[in-house]
């Protein structure tokens, strides 16, 4: 594909074959290493990003099979502010390891995107998807709660 592909709001030129999986073209073409590479077949969610606001594992989706803007961890805050989720991540001490958690955050924001004010039950169905082998799943609750707070009063 050569074209301009959005991401984090800004354009980039790319001439890359159509197969390419967006993870490749996100990790090594643009330099963004925030998307990590757990499993390559969709089935862990450290790959997480949103394309049009909506949670997509990019290691399964091929530069020619997508149109539309990506945000990818780098660009859910904004520049010199955390997002709500980031800090509430910070504030919980979810990360042990860390490798998930981009991952993780970015399914959470897609999350809290439907559902404002999310239950235990819907916040375990939605994060389902995305594991977590160091097992900070109460504090991934906790810190998605906290956030959902955080941007209902802002």
């Amino acid at each position: 594909m050569t074209g301009v592909l959005s991401v984090n709001g800004t354009d980039y030129s790319v001439d890359l074959p159509d197969d390419v999986p967006l993870l490749w073209v996100l990790r090594d073409a643009l330099g963004l290493t925030g998307t990590k590479y757990g499993c390559g077949v969709a089935a862990c969610g450290a790959c997480t990003v949103h394309i049009d606001s909506q949670a997509v594992r990019s290691c399964q989706v091929a530069l020619a099979d997508f149109s539309g803007a990506v945000t990818t961890i780098e660009g859910l805050g904004t520049p010199g502010a955390l997002h709500a989720l980031q800090q509430a991540w910070v504030d919980h001490q979810v990360a042990q390891c860390g490798y998930c958690q981009s991952g993780q955050i970015m399914q959470a924001a897609d999350l809290l995107a439907v559902s404002p004010a999310p239950s235990d039950a819907e916040i375990d169905a939605a994060m389902a998807g995305n594991l977590c082998r160091c097992g900070t799943y109460p504090r991934i609750r906790a810190a998605v709660h906290t956030a959902a707070r955080a941007l209902r009063e802002a």
